[in-house]
């Protein structure tokens, strides 16, 4: 089962460097929204005006597949 892998930056980057065995890209879109909502909403307020918050998607070749982004 290929490997992806979900970096955040936002304030500093956060590298996943194990990854998750998941079965397509599909699931990894879809592993990706609902990771993002459980972050952001963990964050309580805490998102910094005017500066990005973002997650990269990237496969065991390390290529970016997805980026979701927050422009607050």
């Amino acid at each position: 089962m290929p490997r992806y892998f979900f970096h955040v930056i936002h304030k500093r980057r956060e590298l996943d460097r194990e990854g998750y065995e998941l079965p397509d890209e599909h699931a990894a879109w879809k592993e990706a929204t609902v990771t993002a909502g459980q972050i952001l909403q963990g964050l309580h307020g805490k998102l910094t005006p005017d500066r990005e918050w973002r997650m990269e998607v990237a496969d065991e070749s390390r290529n970016t597949l997805y980026v979701l982004r927050i422009n607050a």
